[in-house]
């Protein structure tokens, strides 16, 4: 199964964060799984640490490492995701959000995260 990981489900499973649901922990854990980073999330995050309202145990520039580390992949951003993104609904506001949904739609991933506005997309499956 390919999986997108939301922006926070990515950082919670970091630090070990028992905000994660035990089922999301279990499909990221899974080795069968194949666990996505979009490079908008890195990009989410490297802004809000800019604006302190994001601190990480390790810096920016370890991250990659970490991905890399925990077998995920990143997705890049593609024309295509953003042909996609044109074309979405304006039920979710957040711009980062709305490339990862836009992503996951395209790339016929299954997206992992807690953030319920999600769910109000029909096109894609959301697991927690």
């Amino acid at each position: 199964m390919n999986y997108l990981l939301d922006t926070h489900t990515f950082l919670w499973f970091l630090e070990g964060s028992d905000n994660l649901s035990k089922k999301a922990r279990l499909s990221i854990e899974n080795t069968e799984n194949t666990k996505f980073i979009s490079i908008a999330s890195i990009w989410e995050i490297a802004i809000k640490l800019n604006l302190g309202k994001l601190k990480l145990d390790i810096k920016l520039e370890d991250l990659k490492e970490e991905i890399l580390k925990n077998n995920f992949e990143i997705l890049p951003l593609d024309f295509e995701h953003i042909i996609e993104l044109s074309n979405l609904e304006e039920i979710h506001k957040d711009p980062f959000d709305r490339i990862i949904i836009s992503q996951a739609i395209f790339e016929k991933q299954t997206i992992i995260s807690k953030d319920s506005n999600f769910n109000l997309y029909g096109q894609i499956k959301v697991l927690w």
